[in-house]
């Protein structure tokens, strides 16, 4: 600013006091009196002014900047004192409150769905198959018709097998007429005794032949029924393993097709021996267990069911017993040889004290947890755990039902700490769930 306001000014000078240009060549104009330079003229008083008024100015600028400056750091120094007099901040935490609730006693195993039928239908017969009635994956009654097999060459057995059984009959009544005969001559001295005997034992020898010939025609009649094959048990049909027009041997040793009974379904898990007696002995008393099947990663609760048996011998190599727990299954959640984890419940606490496990903090000496005071501020409580069942721990001592605990936030927390809570509803216990469905039925 102040170089731009001074150009004026020079350049208004340089026009109002030029040199004197010399009149003649060899002589100089005079300057005017009192400059002391020859040839300039003396700077006007209006350039002084404006030098006055600049300098004025920046030195106004200068102290409301002094004056600015000073309000700021007077500002800033009055924040941090009352800052300092607030104290740190609260923590953001997450926090929730115990209740009282039920919780149960669970006996974990791992296990595998065992299904209680599983049948490899195979033919009786030989013969090309003519038809199947049946797609893969179908859920087949017992008695229903599955394959059919050519019965031609076993019909034709058996209209032969008729015919013979015909022939042999007559002959066994021709032999039974002529024994009559003998046995009203003998007496009469008419006929020999020994032709008497022959004619018995050709009617014993005919009356064989018979029998053999309706054995034949059973037999045929058998293999007959065997070309149309049926579903011995109820169940659901793997694939397909023979298409129509092969010809099927009696010894095969593939089978045609598996059936398998899927509802209901079976699944055997093992427990530890240190844990059979509790399960003896509630089972001598004639008590239900209840058991709830899991998947692999023990999240999803796939089907409940209840305990059935128990195998006869503890596996020496493990130290675990197999259990064999029934299910009903009839939206097919549990699959043949699926991997679970069996959750058998053997006890049902009720009216406890239960706290978010998320909330439990340990270290070397103690098992505490931070309670939220109703200053907003928190203080270490040491308690004692009982029951831990999903998300949810039973607190036998140190804690009261409605007291708030923090879950979250607290490795910034220490005894006395300031805390800003915002709560957390815990998910729901599952045994607190299926006692309140067994209370509603």
């Amino acid at each position: 600013m102040l170089d731009s306001s001074m150009t004026p000014v020079v350049r208004s000078l340089e026009i109002q006091d030029p040199l004197a240009v010399p009149s003649a060549p060899g002589r100089v104009a005079a300057a005017p009196a009192g400059t002391g330079l020859p040839g300039k003229s003396r700077p006007p008083r209006r350039r002084r002014r404006w030098l006055w008024v600049t300098l004025g100015i920046l030195l106004v600028l200068g102290l409301v900047a002094c004056f600015v400056s000073s309000r700021i750091s007077s500002a800033k120094a009055a924040a941090a004192v009352k800052l300092a007099a607030q104290g740190p901040p609260p923590v953001p935490v997450v926090a929730a409150a115990s209740r009282k609730g039920d919780i149960g006693v669970y006996y974990s195993g791992l296990g595998a769905v065992t299904p209680f039928e599983t049948v490899t239908v195979k033919s009786r017969v030989t013969g090309q198959l003519v038809s199947i009635r049946y797609r893969e994956g179908d859920t087949v009654q017992k008695g229903d018709l599955l394959l059919e097999i050519d019965d031609g060459p076993y019909q034709a057995a058996l209209t032969q097998a008729e015919g013979q059984l015909l022939r042999d009959q007559a002959a066994l009544d021709n032999a039974r007429i002529d024994l009559i005969r003998y046995q009203e001559l003998v007496p009469r001295k008419a006929a020999p005794e020994q032709q008497l005997a022959t004619q018995q034992a050709t009617v014993h020898q005919d009356e064989g032949v018979v029998k053999l010939d309706e054995g034949q025609i059973k037999a045929a009649q058998v293999n007959l029924a065997y070309c149309k094959i049926a579903a011995p048990v109820t169940g659901r049909i793997g694939l397909r393993l023979v298409d129509p027009g092969n010809i099927v041997q009696a010894s095969d040793t593939t089978g045609l097709l598996v059936i398998t009974q899927m509802d209901p379904i079976s699944a055997i898990f093992t427990i530890s021996e240190d844990q059979l007696q509790v399960v003896l002995k509630k089972m001598a008393a004639g008590q239900p267990l209840q058991v709830d099947a899991y998947d692999r990663d023990a999240k999803t609760k796939l089907a409940q069911g209840s305990l059935t048996t128990l195998d006869n011998q503890i596996d020496p190599t493990t130290g675990t017993l197999k259990l064999r727990a029934t299910f009903q299954n009839s939206k097919g959640t549990l699959f043949p040889n699926q991997f679970i984890n069996a959750r058998l419940l053997v006890q049902e606490k009720r009216g406890v004290t239960l706290v978010s496990t998320a909330a439990v903090q340990r270290n070397s000496q103690a098992t505490y947890v931070y309670v939220v005071k109703p200053d907003s501020t928190v203080t270490i409580r040491p308690i004692t755990l009982g029951t831990s069942e999903g998300a949810d721990s039973e607190v036998t001592s140190g804690l009261r039902p409605g007291e708030v605990v923090v879950m979250t936030g607290v490795d910034k927390l220490q005894e006395g700490s300031k805390v800003s809570t915002s709560t957390s509803n815990p998910a729901p216990n599952p045994a607190a769930k299926s006692a309140t469905a067994r209370k509603g039925s």
